[in-house]
């Protein structure tokens, strides 16, 4: 299994309403595709955000849509890693 995370800070003059939103439509967008597990979306104290996605595989997270709404982060704040689960 994978597991993917995104971490990044909301663009200037985003909304958080609207950022979660965007975020839940992209969580039904995501849902029924095959070979993803789960995803969930957390905010840190400093106003920095985490997703963190499952997927059965690398191959699957390749071809599925970004796992946040780009459009409304800070490009310059985004950092994506992946992670192989272990057991």
């Amino acid at each position: 299994m994978l597991l993917e995370t995104t971490t990044f800070r909301l663009a200037e003059g985003v909304d958080e309403a609207v950022f979660l939103a965007a975020d839940e439509a992209l969580q039904a967008e995501l849902s029924p595709q095959r070979g993803f597990v789960r995803r969930t979306t957390a905010r840190g104290e400093a106003g920095d955000w985490l997703v963190l996605a499952m997927w059965w595989s690398t191959e699957v997270a390749d071809a599925a849509p970004p796992a946040v709404p780009l459009d409304l982060v800070e490009p310059a704040s985004v950092r994506r890693a992946r992670f192989e689960t272990l057991a």
